[in-house]
């Protein structure tokens, strides 16, 4: 799971493989609950669970794969997974949200801008998560101002 069923061995740009599996994931999820909805109400709260469950899977996962692989290494791609869903929170779907969603999240998790790198210096797996935790809430945040402008 940390590799993103094994995205995270892409040769060029895993994190963007990470992300595509995050978005195929959220997808899929979109295809078996067609009335699925992270926006508001009971859905909402079964896709914040599976972000949290997926972050603690990740935290976990990469604070002890980072001791073989070195310090946030390219492999681990869960932390994409869940930054692409945070980015997904509360937005409803469509093929040109998620869209947005994948493009948003990658440039914030590529530059890193307004403080998201301070995330990185946290320990213990946390680092590797929650950067692109911050990376999803700033991307949300921009698709949320485009949805309410658009």
């Amino acid at each position: 799971m940390s590799t993103g069923f094994g995205s995270g061995y892409s040769p060029i740009a895993p994190g963007t493989a990470g992300s595509i599996v995050g978005c195929a994931m959220f997808y899929a999820l979109n295809l078996l609950y067609p009335t699925y909805f992270p926006g508001f109400g009971i859905d909402s709260i079964y896709f914040i669970t599976l972000i949290v469950l997926f972050l603690i899977i990740g935290v976990k996962a990469s604070h002890f794969l980072e001791k073989d692989w070195g310090e946030d290494p390219q492999k681990i791609v869960i932390d994409e997974i869940v930054g692409v869903w945070v980015t997904l929170l509360f937005v409803p779907y469509s093929h040109v949200n998620l869209l947005l969603a994948f493009i948003l999240f990658r440039l914030f998790d590529i530059f890193k801008p307004l403080g998201i790198r301070k995330f990185e210096k946290m320990k213990k797996g946390w680092g590797v998560m929650m950067d692109d935790v911050a990376a999803g809430v700033y991307a949300n945040i921009c698709l949320q101002i485009y949805l309410w402008l658009f």
